[in-house]
């Protein structure tokens, strides 16, 4: 009698032991199927080999998550790509009437006026002129947005950010600006896009001149640090966190659209790289950084 005892016993172990692998198999099959579905976003469903109702119920359930979540990304996408679309068609039309008000007031120019008329003139011009440079950021920023296909290339930053200040040598001087240079004596190679590249430094460095007080200071680092100073004593730490925000600018009445620094944000992101900005003793401090170990593809 105990003999037949031990020998149920064993054979409930053995079963117990054989269901548990199945169950644990199972459990392995979901969770490769959820990280499968979530990296490559595909319509696969998950499938198991368990015949066991409960585990099954389980995958069926997640299925229908999965088929739900696909459904919000699809509806998601599908809302921002019109909605870029519909932002680029409106800043493209925009072109337009504000070329012909522009021409209109040029033609007003050249009529006698007023003194009041004249003061009343200027005031739109300056406005239409606000709007022409919004625009055109809107427009810039619209493309940049819908644009991910990026090339990235064996990048030298020093290279591409000395391009980005010459660019820049007539409006220093023009400020009045002597800008302090600090670059590495070895190249700073970075897996990159260029153009993109080339636009985030561009965009800060705009940004900087427009609101330095005569002093300008881009230093890169070895390790793919780029730090750009100038004094701005207008700010204030609560203002400096708003910085990459869209359409925000320090002063509203500046000739300024507040999507320079969005955009750059938007395209350092886009390659693997971090911008933040630090306001201390009445200075800005934008501070980008590409990690190689980041920038690899």
């Amino acid at each position: 009698m105990t003999y037949v005892i031990i020998v149920i016993l064993v054979i409930v172990i053995l079963l117990l032991c054989i269901k548990i692998y199945y169950l644990r198999k199972s459990a392995g099959e979901i969770a490769r199927g959820v990280s499968e579905w979530m990296e490559m976003d595909t319509n696969t469903l998950i499938d198991i080999s368990s015949s066991d109702k409960y585990m099954r119920k389980l995958a069926n359930e997640i299925n229908r998550e999965l088929q739900r979540l696909r459904e919000e990304k699809i509806r998601y996408r599908q809302g921002d790509s019109e909605l870029k679309g519909a932002v680029l068609n409106l800043s493209h039309d925009l072109r337009t009437p504000l070329t012909a008000i522009s021409g209109y007031m040029d033609l007003l120019e050249q009529k006698d006026k007023s003194e009041d008329v004249e003061r009343y003139l200027s005031i739109i011009a300056d406005r239409v002129e606000n709007m022409k440079v919004l625009t055109e950021e809107l427009f810039r920023y619209s493309i940049v947005l819908s644009s991910n296909d990026l090339e990235f290339t064996d990048v030298d930053l020093s290279r591409v950010l000395t391009d980005a200040l010459l660019s820049f040598y007539g409006t220093f001087k023009q400020k009045g600006i002597e800008p302090e240079i600090i670059m590495p004596e070895k190249p700073v190679i970075r897996r990159a896009d260029v153009t993109a590249m080339t636009r985030i430094f561009s965009n800060i460095i705009s940004n900087a001149v427009k609101y330095s007080e005569a002093d300008f200071k881009a230093e890169l680092k070895e390790n793919g640090e780029i730090v750009f100073s100038n004094t701005a004593t207008g700010l204030d730490p609560v203002m400096t966190e708003k910085l990459f925000d869209r359409f925000y600018t320090v002063e509203n009445s500046r000739n300024s659209t507040g999507l320079g620094l969005s955009i750059a944000k938007h395209l350092t992101e886009s390659m693997n790289g971090t911008i933040r900005a630090e306001y201390e003793k009445g200075k800005l401090y934008i501070i980008l950084k590409f990690d190689s170990a980041n920038l690899e593809v």
